[in-house]
This record gives structure tokens, C-alpha cells and sequence, in this order.
């Protein structure tokens, strides 16, 4: 499987999720993993999230960009790593704004502090054992145990991907 097709294989994979964990580092070097609404997955790797520029997150960004978004599911997971930015297009905002962001933004898409996370994907991992791919697993599964193996998944199922 060629690098575009693990490309497009991880995004088959994350492009349904409502929610992902978004993990930034602050000024002490410790990390922290907080549960975001995901405003929009690109097929290029960038995912967009809604925050207020009040946030602790802005500062933690502005001091160490490099994060980590992480998707969980019943059977499939994935991890993107990249860079993010804070993003304070109206334009953008307008187009991505959700009637469901005006519990934390009353003044709706004009709320002076609605800002844009950007995560530039650069590099992602993802794990899908749904569906076929589930099926497949099992079999590779019940077959390493019965040769005294650990199971061997294919780049369907599993793999590392370089993005952008």
C-alpha cells in the first residue's frame, strides 16, 4: 500500500468522528488531553476545532505547537501529529460555525472570542478493526495463536502515514 493510500485510508478512518482528544503541551513540558468537537477533517490532513482565545489551550499552543489529536471508536483509532495554529478567519469561522458551539459562544459566530484551532496533520498512525477489516483480524488472530505468533495486521488495518 503506497503512501497516498495510507493517506487516504486514514482519512477513511477519522473523517466520521464527531469528537477527538486534542493534546498540547504547556510551558512546564507536561501534556494535557482535553475532549473537542471536531469542527472539520480534511482529506489533506487538516483538522479544525472551535475554542475561545481565553482558553489555556492558545497559551500552551503559542509556547509548544507540535499536538496530538486522538480518535476512539468502538473498532477503529487513530493518532495525528502536527502543528497547530490558532485561526481568526470570520470567513472560515462563518462557513464552519455550528448552531451547537453557541453553548459556549452566546454571542454566536460574532463572539469576539471564537478562534479556530488548525491542526496541520503531518504525520498519523490509525488501527481499524471494523467491518471487513475485523473480520480479516480475527483470522490473522485465531491463526497466530494457533502457530504461537503475535498477529502480523495488514496496512489496511494498521499503519503509520506521512501526510501532506
Amino acid at each position: 500500500m503506497g503512501s497516498v493510500a495510507k493517506q487516504e485510508r486514514l482519512y477513511e478512518v477519522i473523517k466520521d468522528f464527531d469528537n477527538a482528544m486534542l493534546v498540547t503541551s504547556g510551558a512546564s513540558g507536561s501534556n494535557h488531553a482535553r475532549p473537542m468537537h471536531i469542527a472539520e477533517i480534511r482529506e489533506d490532513g487538516d483538522i479544525f476545532f472551535a475554542t475561545s482565545m481565553d482558553s489555556p489551550k492558545i497559551t500552551e499552543i503559542a509556547v509548544s505547537p507540535e499536538v496530538v489529536v486522538t480518535f476512539q471508536g468502538n473498532r477503529q483509532f487513530a493518532a495525528v501529529y502536527g502543528r497547530a495554529e490558532i485561526v481568526k478567519d470570520r470567513n472560515l469561522i462563518d462557513h464552519l460555525w455550528s448552531e451547537a458551539w453557541k453553548v459556549w459562544f452566546p454571542e454566536g459566530k460574532a463572539d469576539p472570542t471564537l478562534c479556530l484551532i488548525r491542526v496541520d496533520g503531518r504525520e498519523g498512525e490509525y488501527w481499524d478493526n471494523a467491518g471487513v477489516q475485523g473480520i480479516k483480524y480475527a483470522f490473522e488472530a485465531a491463526k497466530a495463536y494457533l502457530q504461537h505468533r503475535k498477529p502480523h495486521p495488514d496496512e489496511k488495518q494498521n499503519a503509520k502515514v506521512r501526510v501532506n
